[in-house]
């Protein structure tokens, strides 16, 4: 009898692991799940906090005179997010630029001084806006046009391959000038009058 209620004790023993493994396996669970839960909540707070501070700013902002646009230092894709859906909010146009995801920002613009297509481009190319450049080489694409149309009607501009923009308008515009306009045109080809990266994100479209 005594050699059966060793066995039995044996027995028990052994079947008691399993349900121990169970309870750990369940206990490891829970608290990975706690772990889960805590990271989300935090990384929620964080995304609140921020879009506050981004409010503020975009306040401030637009209660600013004199500043038309508002370059906003690199943030990474979930913060862009934020702050384009702040900017439609609040009635602005938002972009964003930058070849690198490290070094991508967003530029928020007041809707009166919504950008051109050709402000655009100078910042899809890491270039600052100059409006002065920009009136000059307007001036000197009309004042182009102007004389190519004059040159066919008087019948003097025959058909064939296009000349050296610089060189033809040299004696008009001075040989810097027309560098710059002869850049532009270049650009303008390259670039495809406007098509490429950053292209414009018109208010209730977000972009990245």
């Amino acid at each position: 009898m005594a050699e059966l209620d060793l066995l039995g004790s044996i027995l028990s023993s052994m079947e008691r692991p399993p349900a121990a493994v169970d309870a750990e396996a369940r206990r490891r669970a829970r608290e990975q799940a706690a772990r889960v839960k805590k990271l989300q909540e935090q990384e929620k707070r964080q995304k609140a906090e921020f879009r506050k501070r981004m409010e503020q700013e975009v306040s401030q902002f637009i209660q600013a005179t004199g500043e038309p646009r508002r370059r906003f230092q690199p943030m990474n894709k979930i913060e862009r997010s934020i702050l384009h859906d702040v900017a439609e909010v609040a009635g602005l146009t938002s972009f964003s630029f930058g070849d690198d995801e490290d070094s991508r920002y967003v530029m928020v613009f007041k809707k009166e001084f919504a950008p051109s297509d050709e402000e655009l481009e100078a910042y899809r190319r890491g270039e600052e806006w100059d409006p002065a450049r920009a009136e000059e080489r307007r001036r000197l694409r009309e004042l182009a046009a102007q004389q190519e149309e004059e040159e066919l009607e008087r019948g003097t501009a025959l058909p064939g391959p296009p000349t050296d923009y610089k060189d033809k308008y040299r004696h008009l515009i001075g040989c810097e000038a027309a560098k710059a306009a002869a850049r532009t045109m270049e650009a303008n080809k390259a670039y495809g009058c406007g098509e490429g990266r950053g292209q414009r994100r018109p208010m209730g479209v977000r972009g990245g």
